[in-house]
């Protein structure tokens, strides 16, 4: 086994200890009735990511535009503008500012059964997973709070940092090993981990549990997560979409979801008698 020389060696470890006094332990969200409560190591700023999901956001709804494919149906658009606006009040259990973030969200034109969700609030959420799944406002509320929870935990900002620390490492090492450094830029990498890199196991477990929460206060029947996963798994042969394609087996995932719900129902009976006595006056 070839074996790296001191030289290389002590500027890795100056790099990862760079990293390390560059990483910031933050606590993203407040636990909730779901009990989310793990700590996350960031090396970018929110401001940094959230300036740079705008640009990335832009980007992709112009090219949408010029498809033909942004926002083709009024009624699927007022639909989810409508459960989202129901959804952000709900976020201030986990985050006091979430409710004033710039919330944004538009429905593309197209077959696949996907929906997503950028750092600060932008969202997108595809015909495709409303048409073919012909899903229910119970469950594309469960859809939609799964991808705000993920905005909510700032997982892009978390995975975008555990890439720039990879970069920063190749970098010092390329840079003794004489190759170029490598550039960061946040636009192009907000995209990548939106579009191409899989949410880890641990992010997907997280905003389920946080989605169903959210559901739930929002007064929609957070067992309707349940529904939407058995509908899911019927797509492409059984085989869970893409941006949920890293969750545990089917049978964990319902198990999940089944235990997240029966903690929030409360919740749920809460917020629909309150929307109950507020019809009635």
């Amino acid at each position: 086994m070839r074996r790296l020389c001191p030289s290389v060696i002590y500027p890795f470890l100056m790099a990862s200890g760079l990293f390390l006094a560059g990483c910031q332990t933050v606590e993203t969200t407040q636990p909730g009735v779901v009990g989310v409560d793990r700590s996350q190591r960031m090396m970018v700023s929110s401001e940094d990511i959230n300036a740079a999901a705008g640009q990335a956001y832009d980007q992709v709804l112009a090219e949408a535009k010029k498809a033909n494919a942004l926002d083709r149906d009024p009624a699927q658009v007022a639909r989810v503008q409508k459960i989202l606006k129901r959804l952000v009040p709900a976020t201030a259990a986990f985050r006091e500012d979430a409710p004033k973030w710039p919330w944004e969200i538009h429905v593309f034109s197209a077959k696949e059964v996907n929906a997503w969700a950028m750092p600060g609030g932008k969202m997108a959420v595809y015909s495709g997973l409303i048409e073919q799944l012909n899903v229910t406002d119970d469950e594309l509320a469960a859809v939609m709070g799964h991808e705000v929870s993920h905005a909510l935990r700032e997982h892009s900002r978390e995975r975008a940092s555990q890439q720039m620390a990879q970069q920063v490492a190749l970098g010092v090492v390329g840079a003794v090993l004489g190759a170029p450094q490598v550039a960061i830029d946040l636009a192009p990498l907000v995209l990548d981990v939106t579009f191409n890199l899989p949410n880890s196991r641990g992010h997907e477990e997280e905003a389920d549990r946080i989605g169903v929460e959210l559901a739930a206060r929002a007064g929609y029947d957070p067992r309707a997560a349940i529904s939407l996963w058995e509908k899911m798994q019927k797509v492409g042969g059984g085989q869970p979409p893409k941006f949920l394609s890293t969750h545990p087996s089917h049978e964990d995932r319902i198990e999940d979801l089944r235990a997240a719900s029966e903690r929030v129902m409360g919740l749920y009976q809460s917020a629909k008698s309150g929307a109950g006595a507020s019809a009635g006056k």
